[in-house]
């Protein structure tokens, strides 16, 4: 078996853009650091609002963070869940906000079509299937959707979805039928792609060092020169550390694991027979979809533990064997982790603190819709000075005090497992 754990599976399907280093000095108006989704998003957003004088500094290539890593699932709302965001805002400004990643759910689709991205998009859906003998874990989302977002998940029957879900884990599920998923990296380098055409400047292996206020511009050195800009987006998720502190401080890294099988072939419909991707009613979810050359592609556990590919690959091969018995002899063909950024209130952070320097970070787990949202939320704000949504502002720069606050998240994920535990052994007898 030929298995590949020096790239993600992402990396080892795509063709990705090779963009300079930055040297000497630039000069720009709106300089974007991180060249992950929530920066793309961001410039082709500036982009298309007839503002093409950006630059985006990336680190090591083109979606080499969280962007390039995750599973590929689009669909509306935020790593905050939906009741917690309704019981923070109120019904009006909850409903604002989740509408905007509905918006960009579409707004994806459109740029696919309309820049010719080719990204492995399948629009069957997501469904959410019950790991718990008890409907209310179906039927209050569904009713809070319907009620507080105007959503409708489509109920799915335990005979349905058995049908489609070889397995005897499900009680139920939902189905979210305006989501897809994709190979979120050919996604990347595909806006990456369409930006530059447009005249942006990406310039990769050019980490930001240092942001400096200068004869009322913003001076970001790199390792070969400077940029020179009337505004600074911070966008460097978990991944940045040691450039700017206020920003840094409000986010915690934390890891999470995706595995690739080898090509399942025919035995894929002996596990998985729809196109759907899955996620679960657990605190501490799997979440998996079939790719389009019969894999399966596996994702799942959160940690504060940067864990080698080895023992990634042991874990989620349990976890999916723990659904799927029937793929016990099944090879893991690819194996990563990857950084998410999260804030102290799991929300999605969007704004300008009070130097000017304006951020999109805090996705967490829940980013190819809020990092779309960010980049028109940004670029309206920068391009044509509309304000930030107020339901962006209450979530701030929360801090989440380091070593400290990785802990209290590693404990509270912890504590949910059990629970979840405890709760299927109570209900699932």
């Amino acid at each position: 078996m030929n298995t590949n754990f020096l790239k993600t599976y992402y990396e080892a399907t795509v063709e990705q853009p090779s963009c300079p280093t930055q040297s000497g000095r630039t000069d720009t108006r709106v300089c974007i650091l991180g060249g992950g989704l929530a920066g793309l998003s961001t410039a082709l957003g500036l982009a298309e609002r007839g503002v093409t004088d950006v630059v985006v500094l990336e680190s090591h290539r083109v979606g080499h963070g969280a962007s390039g890593r995750n599973g590929g699932f689009v669909f509306g709302g935020y790593s905050l869940g939906n009741a917690d965001l309704l019981a923070s805002l109120g019904a009006q400004e909850a409903r604002r906000l989740y509408q905007l990643t509905l918006d960009a759910v579409g707004l994806i689709r459109q740029r696919v079509q309309q820049y010719g991205i080719d990204c492995d998009l399948v629009d069957k859906g997501v469904i959410l299937a019950n790991w718990f003998n008890d409907p209310a874990r179906l039927e209050t989302p569904r009713q809070l959707m319907k009620e507080a977002y105007g959503v409708d998940w489509e109920y799915v029957p335990p005979g349905q979805l058995k049908e489609q879900l070889k397995s005897d884990r499900y009680f139920g599920g939902l189905l979210e039928r305006n989501a897809f998923h994709f190979h979120p990296l050919k996604y990347v380098c595909g806006v990456a792609r369409t930006v530059a055409g447009l005249g942006v400047k990406i310039f990769e292996n050019s980490p930001a060092l240092a942001i400096e206020k200068r004869q009322g511009k913003y001076v970001v050195r790199t390792e070969g020169g400077e940029v020179h800009a009337d505004h600074v987006v911070f966008s460097g998720g978990g991944y940045a550390r040691g450039l700017y502190r206020p920003v840094e401080r409000a986010v915690l890294p934390i890891a999470t694991y995706v595995v690739a099988t080898e090509p399942l072939g025919d035995r894929l419909k002996d596990a998985i027979n729809c196109e759907s991707a899955v996620y679960d009613t657990r605190f501490a979810f799997d979440y998996y979809r079939p790719l389009q050359d019969s894999r399966i592609l596996w994702g799942g556990r959160i940690s504060i533990l940067d864990r080698g590919p080895e023992a990634i690959a042991g874990l989620l091969k349990a976890d999916l064997v723990s659904v799927y018995p029937q793929l016990e002899d099944v090879e893991i063909q690819y194996s990563w982790g990857g950084l998410m950024s999260y804030g102290r209130h799991q929300m999605a952070q969007i704004g300008q603190d009070d130097d000017g320097i304006w951020h999109a970070v805090g996705f967490g787990g829940h980013g190819m819709a809020p990092t779309t949202v960010a980049g028109e939320v940004l670029a309206d704000a920068i391009a044509k000075a509309v304000p930030i949504p107020a339901g962006f502002r209450k979530f701030g720069l929360t801090r989440t005090f380091g070593l400290a606050g990785m802990l209290a998240a590693q404990m509270t994920y912890t504590a949910f497992q059990a629970r979840d535990a405890f709760d299927a052994r109570r209900l699932n007898r």
